[in-house]
């Protein structure tokens, strides 16, 4: 027999789990640096040509967090070559973003790359300067390829209810990303 007691309960229960549902407000996650660098360490080396005449490889990442800038920077050693020479040269870039979500990758990317430092050894500073153009191109395309972090579906998701990232700031030991339930 249906006891009316009983679905009332459980109908009640359930109106009473959904409204809770919509009073979970925002959320901040800290994305820890060690857990950024992790992260990164797993996607390099990266090689990629840059204006169709220097290969580049880039690896061993070290990445830091400005809290006073609120940028994101990544110090990486680089080997260059060239197809048309037998002569390979080694350095260090250090590069430097704002970080910045990525809603449909959710992703945390840096906007705004811009090449800090760029020193290759052995190499006269007019040749450096060309090179460091060359870099830049290819900052570019490693800012707008390479996420800092990937959330994973879990990480959005807190008392069966889903999340969305809205905001990010840094701090001198973590990013520190703010999340609101998808309305």
């Amino acid at each position: 027999m249906n006891n009316p007691f009983r679905s009332c309960t459980l109908l009640a229960l359930a109106g009473l789990l959904a409204s809770c549902a919509s009073v979970i407000g925002p959320r901040q996650i800290e994305l820890p640096l060690a857990k950024l660098q992790a992260g990164m360490d797993r996607r390099f080396p990266i090689t990629n040509r840059a204006l169709e005449v220097i290969d580049i490889e880039l690896n061993r990442p070290q990445l830091s967090l400005a809290a006073g800038n609120g940028r994101v920077g990544v110090t990486l050693d680089a080997a260059l070559s060239s197809p048309f020479a037998r002569q390979a040269w080694r350095g260090s870039l250090a590069m430097s973003g704002r970080p910045f979500i990525d809603a449909a990758r959710n992703a945390v990317l840096m906007a705004e790359p811009r090449v800090d430092r760029f020193a290759i050894d052995g190499i006269d500073a007019a040749r450096q300067r060309q090179l460091a153009a060359a870099a830049n191109v290819l900052m570019n395309k490693v800012a707008a390829d390479v996420a800092v972090y990937r959330f994973r579906p879990e990480d959005l998701r807190y008392a069966g209810v889903q999340f969305v990232p809205t905001r990010i700031h840094t701090t001198p030991s973590s990013l520190v990303v703010t999340v609101e339930p998808v309305k």
